[in-house]
């Protein structure tokens, strides 16, 4: 049974975490595969990804059995972490965490790397990492620190704090919580529709906002200008003018 499964439906890619009897949690297998599935996701007839678990976790965090054996801790987030949360970036494309159960630890930096976040009311939210005496890595704190802002992002990684769903809707962690019965099928829906989306602007629209936290205005208003220079010569621009100007619905290629 591989440990990664990486399924597509139409233009959706979907990338499943699949170690249910440990909640998902990472060790070399999850690394290699989830590595894997996002250099498949740079295809472009996918125009959307999901990322998301087997069974009743999203995502645990490091499989600690495995933590313990690395001689070199530093080495060992460079090696694993980093270029699947660099990837999950660089994709010019939306990607979908669909949080199902526990979302913990590096799982819970994982699902802040996406650009959006769905939680089955059933899903929870720990920080993990200060339980066990360690710092958030993976990207933790960038994410989190985006997302809820420096002192409740602190106050919350530094408390070990267990959100419930509803609490990280409120708080901006998650983007909407759907009940646990008709998750699957909103994933799916959410998915689909971003998948026929004009999917160059909306990749565009990510890096724009990527660079909005480190650029001064001036830096960014040049990007915004270079940036809708590409779109506008898009066809997917074309056909959203033409549909605007025919009051019929765009039917976006992704080019």
């Amino acid at each position: 049974m591989a440990e990664v499964e990486v399924t597509r439906e139409g233009a959706v890619q979907t990338i499943t975490l699949n170690r249910p009897d440990k909640l998902n949690a990472f060790n070399g297998a999850v690394h290699a595969g989830l590595r894997e599935g996002l250099k498949q996701a740079r295809d472009p007839e996918v125009r959307a990804v999901v990322i998301t678990g087997a069974g009743r976790g999203f995502c645990a965090g490091q499989d600690l059995t495995e933590f313990g054996e690395m001689p070199d801790v530093g080495a060992g987030l460079r090696a694993t972490y980093h270029p699947n949360v660099l990837a999950i970036r660089a994709l010019e494309k939306p990607v979908i965490a669909a949080v199902n159960g526990v979302c913990a630890g590096a799982g819970l930096s994982l699902a802040c790397a996406c650009d959006i976040r769905i939680a089955s009311d059933s899903a929870f939210f720990v920080p993990g990492f200060v339980g066990i005496g360690l710092v958030p890595d993976s990207g933790g704190t960038f994410f989190v620190h985006r997302l809820l802002g420096a002192p409740r992002a602190f106050e919350w990684m530094s408390s070990n704090r267990r959100l419930t769903a509803a609490e990280a809707h409120a708080w901006g962690l998650a983007s909407e919580v759907v009940e646990a019965d008709a998750f699957e099928a909103r994933v799916t829906e959410y998915a689909a529709e971003l998948a026929a989306g004009p999917t160059r602007a909306i990749g565009m629209t990510k890096r724009l906002f990527d660079n909005a936290d480190t650029a001064t205005l001036e830096e960014q208003l040049e990007l915004e200008a270079q940036l809708q220079a590409v779109a506008a010569a898009s066809e997917d621009f074309a056909e959203g003018v033409a549909a605007f100007i025919e009051k019929r619905p765009a039917q976006f290629r992704g080019a």
